[in-house]
């Protein structure tokens, strides 16, 4: 992805400036993912200048939330249920969809992001990621008020009509199969991939893709998101990719030629996501308030909409 800003560098300097733009390309989001109400002049060029992980305007933000990125389809009705519920904070939430891995670098760095020649430079409230990376950072006293909300599992992400009879992980090892694959440098779905692939087909599968694959250009990791693995796969770039279920429901509910290939449970990997307030927090009364509201059952039939299970449904 080329995420370029070339405008906005005095962002906070201008007061009502500060906004980000909200992605057109890929074509799902349509600049609709922006919660700011004012949003000046809007300048947006598809694969030049957007940031389609950062939404709202962060000046004066009244609730700051960092969410691991493969949640991003959910945020805009999950968003408005929320300010609904909470209208004085309507317009005054401004929240990044990155990958957890990278969300952590940016806390790190004084929470500060660049991207091409924009800086921000925003402290978020709540922190969700893997409940077992947030049940960790909530013991070394990180993070406070930790839920766990929602869970996932894997799928294999195809084209529509299956041109390649993939039909199994095993599959995905055959030569010739172009693979968009997560880093495991920065996104845990890498890790957890791994691990299926392991119990599918031992330690040379997982060799098979992630080592000779990706030496002979057969695998290509994600540089950013893995949203980037369907962007392949309509772009004709890649013949597969594994991915969270909710992604392949994602795509088809927007009517993408995308289908799934189910992997079986011996094989798959499940995932818990958890958010928890962050140390130091300028707003915690309202990031407790969305983690609260994460666990209603308004937020948890968004959630099962694009193929997530609530902690009840994981429980059955």
């Amino acid at each position: 992805m080329k995420t370029l800003i070339l405008l906005l560098s005095m962002i906070c300097a201008l007061g009502s400036a500060g906004r980000t733009f909200a992605q057109s390309s890929p074509p799902w989001s349509e600049q609709k993912n922006d919660p700011a109400p004012d949003k000046g002049y809007v300048f947006h060029v598809p694969d030049v200048d957007n940031v389609p992980d950062l939404h709202g305007n962060p000046c004066d933000a009244k609730l700051v939330l960092f969410i691991g990125g493969n949640q991003f389809f959910v945020l805009p009705q999950l968003i408005a249920a929320f300010e609904v519920q909470h209208p004085e904070l309507k317009g005054q939430i401004f929240y990044e969809t990155l990958p957890p891995g990278i969300l952590r670098k940016q806390m790190a760095a004084g929470n500060a992001i660049t991207l091409g020649n924009l800086t921000v430079e925003v402290k978020p409230d709540v922190y969700e990621a893997g409940a077992r990376v947030l049940h960790s950072m909530e013991q070394a006293g990180e993070v406070t008020s930790v839920v766990t909300y929602a869970t996932n599992t894997l799928e294999i992400m195809i084209p529509k009509g299956n041109p390649q009879a993939i039909h199994s992980l095993l599959d995905l090892g055959r030569a010739g199969i172009r693979l968009s694959m997560p880093n495991p440098e920065w996104e845990g779905v890498g890790n957890q991939i791994m691990s299926s692939l392991r119990k599918a087909g031992g330690d040379a599968l997982v060799k098979a893709i992630y080592e000779v694959k990706v030496q002979n250009g057969q695998t290509v990791l994600t540089e950013i998101h893995h949203r980037q693995t369907p962007m392949r796969i309509l772009q004709g770039e890649a013949d597969a990719g594994v991915t969270w279920a909710s992604e392949v429901r994602f795509q088809q509910s927007i009517g993408n030629p995308i289908e799934g290939v189910a992997i079986p449970g011996v094989q798959n990997t499940t995932a818990a996501y958890a958010g928890g307030v962050v140390k130091g927090a300028p707003h915690a009364a309202a990031g407790a308030q969305w983690l609260s509201f994460l666990q209603s059952e308004e937020a948890q039939s968004i959630y099962r909409k694009y193929g997530f299970r609530s902690m009840t449904d994981a429980a059955k």
